[in-house]
């Protein structure tokens, strides 16, 4: 990553990203390291937890997996893993639960959306999004794959929407809380997903710092991009076509 950091000018709106992808994957990480980098850079950034703001009946569907499904509590961790029963837990009563349940949070999620671009701040980071619904559903059948683009015709999608791949062995050794063939099945899920939807930007499986430079070399060209849009705006307003702001800097490349 370049030494130095050159500022890049705050846009006249609030830009929106999201983090997706299978428990494991980084996306803490990656999410705490685009934070620090764009906050260095003198920008306002808040982050959005998807299960704690935007999720509807959290408490009924953490009880339903402890005990209808007998899974365990917590997080899990390498020196502690857990065993969880909730997503993995694949049937048709279960998926009709979940299609009423994914409904409400994008309703949810379209209002928090609303609230995010009204915080004043300058970038809004969502830690999961409705992409992470999504890929837990049977994206093979032609209903769910329907329901699938029709929710997406409800939540306003982020400028950058990352989906962080992993390879399954690596991130349960990371974060063991469901079973690896899960794991496997839920990776395949995403990128179908992707697939369906488009417009995702996937971040391949890589060493850390690698992806780190990756997601914050993406988010700054997006910035970069908005800034010059509304220099042209701008100009063209003023009668100047083709003037940009002379004081304004590139972001360093990395």
């Amino acid at each position: 990553m370049s030494q130095a950091i050159r500022r890049v000018d705050k846009g006249p709106q609030t830009r929106c990203v999201s983090f997706s992808g299978i428990d494991g994957a980084g996306k803490s990480t990656q999410i705490a390291a685009l934070r620090a980098r764009l906050e260095k850079m003198g920008l306002r950034v808040r982050i959005v937890a998807f299960w704690d703001e935007i999720a509807a009946l959290t408490g009924i569907r953490e009880g339903a997996g402890h005990k209808l499904f007998g899974g365990e509590e917590g997080v899990g961790r390498p020196e502690a893993p857990v065993n969880r029963r909730d997503k993995n837990v694949q049937s048709w009563p279960m998926s009709c639960v979940r299609l009423g349940l994914y409904f409400l949070d994008a309703l949810s999620l379209w209002r928090a959306t609303r609230r995010a671009l009204r915080s004043g701040s300058d970038v809004v980071i969502f830690d999961r999004h409705i992409y992470d619904e999504l890929a837990n559903l049977n994206l093979r059948n032609p209903l769910m794959r329907a329901f699938a683009r029709g929710l997406m015709r409800i939540v306003p999608r982020p400028q950058i929407s990352y989906l962080l791949d992993a390879e399954p062995a690596a991130a349960r050794a990371r974060k063991p809380e469901y079973p690896l063939e899960f794991l496997h099945a839920n990776r395949q899920s995403y990128l179908e997903l992707n697939r369906l939807l488009r417009g995702m930007t996937v971040i391949a499986p890589m060493p850390i710092e690698e992806a780190k430079r990756e997601v914050q070399r993406r988010a700054l060209a997006m910035l970069q991009a908005n800034r010059d849009q509304a220099d042209e705006e701008e100009a063209r307003a003023s009668g100047e076509p083709g003037k940009l702001d002379e004081r304004m800097t590139r972001p360093a490349a990395f």
